[in-house]
């Protein structure tokens, strides 16, 4: 890892989040570098464990991990909590910044040649590590996240409108392509794993119900259903196109609150997400007012164009009966 700064000379990033954002931005570099080389990278899929909530760990997630972890030593990051650790680790007692990261979201998709990502937030760090994470999302001062795709990209934002960085490989800089991100309002696009759909809520079932009626049900318009099963990849899709990403709790064994985790993804893509004119929420509440109950917390996500998300928290409030009619008869969402 070289030590030179990894972004173009008009990134408008704020003083104090410079040495923090430089550090991921390094790593994030290599790490595209190393993810393009697939299988001449080594076995980057392979199963090394389980992290802290149970689920398995590939070898890529390790690797993003504790690049990350040695990377934001002396960046003025106190608190480090990373959905791949048991517990807050700290990296500098006199550092006043609290960072938490998913090193490595989508790893499920490794060998598929799917976009995965890292995903990050920045917080004011607390005198201990993990009540300072036990906090409302509102309170993060950044958020973003690196896609490794096609084009490696880093979508951030720092309270004030969306960043867009592309990154260059023919410089090795992140160029910013795009200051003010915004989400488009029209699309005829939604998200979600139709495989579920005998678990869900009568509210959710609803809605696709509606949407899979096309021009001759209630919405009176023909959508498109995508799925990719990696956060990062879906949130681009809708910052670039809009649409709608629903994830929500259903009636299986620990899925009551959804699967997602509030600290390290759920969090700062709703920062992103509210940054650039859109809507998060957990169906019914909006998501940057929750506050997680312990680190590793999960939540139901509902985000993407303001009237898509409104009108999913509209099902949630109807009544009963409403809810339960042959879409023909939703006399509400008729239009």
């Amino acid at each position: 890892m070289t030590d030179r700064n990894p972004y173009s000379a008009d990134a408008p990033i704020p003083a104090r989040l410079r040495p923090a954002m430089e550090a991921i931005g390094r790593v994030g570099r290599d790490l595209a570098r190393h993810i393009a080389r697939g299988p001449l990278a080594g076995q980057l899929a392979a199963a090394v464990g389980d992290n802290a909530d149970g689920d398995e760990q590939k070898a890529l997630d390790v690797m993003a991990d504790t690049a990350f972890a040695a990377a934001l030593r002396g960046t003025g990051i106190r608190w480090y909590a990373s959905e791949e650790q048991d517990r807050v680790i700290e990296l500098d007692p006199a550092g006043r910044l609290a960072l938490a990261i998913d090193p490595l979201d989508g790893s499920s998709n490794i060998e598929t040649n799917v976009s995965i990502g890292t995903i990050f937030s920045i917080r004011e760090a607390g005198d201990a590590g993990e009540p300072s994470f036990l906090r409302p999302g509102h309170e993060q001062i950044a958020a973003g996240y690196i896609i490794y795709g096609p084009q490696c990209m880093m979508v951030v934002t720092f309270g004030d409108g969306v960043q867009d960085y592309v990154l260059d490989l023919e410089t090795g800089l992140f160029t910013l392509v795009n200051s003010r991100l915004t989400i488009p309002e029209e699309s005829a696009e939604f998200a979600i794993n139709a495989s579920n759909y005998r678990h869900w809520a009568r509210p959710v079932r609803a809605y696709i119900d509606d949407c899979l009626a096309g021009s001759e049900g209630p919405r009176a318009k023909n959508f498109n259903m995508r799925w990719i099963a990696s956060l990062v990849a879906e949130t681009h899709r809708i910052l670039v196109r809009g649409g709608l990403f629903l994830y929500p709790r259903d009636d299986r064994p620990g899925y009551a609150d959804g699967r997602l985790r509030m600290v390290y993804e759920c969090a700062p893509i709703a920062m992103l997400i509210e940054q650039a004119q859109g809507r998060a929420t957990d169906a019914t509440t909006r998501i940057l007012d929750k506050v997680p109950a312990s680190l590793h917390a999960r939540t139901p996500f509902v985000f993407g164009s303001t009237t898509k998300v409104d009108r999913v928290t509209a099902y949630h409030d109807l009544p009963e009966q409403e809810v339960s009619a042959l879409f023909g008869h939703r006399g509400l969402f008729r239009v």
